[in-house]
């Protein structure tokens, strides 16, 4: 089992015990209907972060039968995030100190990862740039790294949240609270850019690659107690690739598999807790090469809720009326 495996379970099993001590969700209920969730829309809600993720490629080629692994020298990472109303922003950097940094000499890895809420849409932005990979062809013995080999992916995803009793922010950036368990079906259109630089001794080559699919989703956010959360959720999807070499270009079918789990201990403005997802996007490069192009990401985090300054307040309400928002 890996340490990251390790940790999460060893995180679910310490905010298991910390749920069970808390009393039982009261009754919220104003009329007829319940209060399934409340929102701190005037808190700044900052946290700090660990993460490790990367973007992969396992690459078939049904002429010679052999897998080749494009694994990124990963990397373990330290952040800060910052949401406030619609806008939730994070940055990431590799420390040199974590032991999974110790052999990054000459490698790189950039991820941005920019979260908006307006309404019910929930709008996505995710940017990779990696420098440095191993390559393993398990078949012919080969695991050698590549130093120069660089990639580049931007993209995201367009979502709709047709229940608006179910609270996305209390997943990604806690300024919102699930109080009582809720689920909704997420129809997601998915897009991303990818460009590797494939260079070596013997190769210099761009590969350019252009993914387009739609992928409907289901979430659910389980309260077993007032300041415990549990999501997950998942999309299967399918759409379109265009991939295009110097001397190539092919269109052929894309399918989508995401799989994402959260768990989260909330407790007056304080609040920790950890994600995990897995993208995987297949589709053919050219007629005689299939690829899985996989993004895993895992994350704990610990954060606070500050009260947000009072003018800021006051602009963030002239522009949700503007726009039409809710808060």
């Amino acid at each position: 089992m890996g340490l990251t495996k390790k940790i999460f379970l060893i995180l679910i099993t310490f905010l298991g015990n910390l749920s069970w001590s808390q009393d039982s969700i009261p009754a919220l209920v104003s009329s007829d209907s319940i209060k399934y969730k409340v929102q701190f829309s005037d808190k700044i809600t900052g946290r700090l972060f660990f993460v490790n993720t990367s973007n992969s490629v396992n690459v078939q080629s049904r002429n010679q039968d052999v897998d080749y692994n494009l694994i990124p020298n990963k990397q373990d990472r330290l952040g800060a995030s910052i949401a406030f109303r619609a806008i939730a922003l994070s940055f990431s950097f590799a420390p040199s100190f974590l032991s999974e940094n110790k052999d990054n000499e000459d490698s790189r890895l950039f991820n941005l990862r920019l979260k908006g809420f307006f309404g019910q849409w929930l709008q996505t932005f995710n940017l990779y740039e990696q420098k440095g990979f191993f390559i393993e062809i398990p078949e012919l013995g080969i695991d050698s790294y590549l130093p120069k080999v660089k990639s580049l992916k931007i993209g995201g995803s367009t979502s709709y949240i047709f229940n608006e009793n179910f609270s996305y922010r209390a997943i990604v950036s806690q300024d919102e609270k699930q109080l009582v368990s809720a689920g909704t079906f997420m129809p997601t259109i998915v897009y991303y850019y990818t460009k590797y630089d494939l260079i070596d001794d013997t190769i210099d080559e761009d590969f350019h690659s252009y993914d387009l699919a739609f992928a409907p989703s289901y979430t659910y956010n389980w309260v077993p107690s007032k300041n415990f959360l549990i999501s997950a959720g998942g999309s299967v999807g399918i759409g379109v690739n265009y991939s295009k070499t110097e001397t190539e270009s092919l269109t052929s079918i894309l399918t989508e598999l995401n799989f994402r789990a959260s768990i989260v201990y909330d407790k007056n403005n304080l609040y920790l807790g950890g994600h995990y997802s897995y993208l995987v996007l297949n589709h053919n490069a050219d007629r005689t090469t299939y690829i899985k192009d996989n993004i895993p990401y895992f994350e704990l985090f610990i954060g606070y809720r500050f009260k947000a300054p009072k003018k800021l307040v006051a602009k963030a309400n002239t522009i949700d009326e503007k726009l039409h928002l809710k808060k």
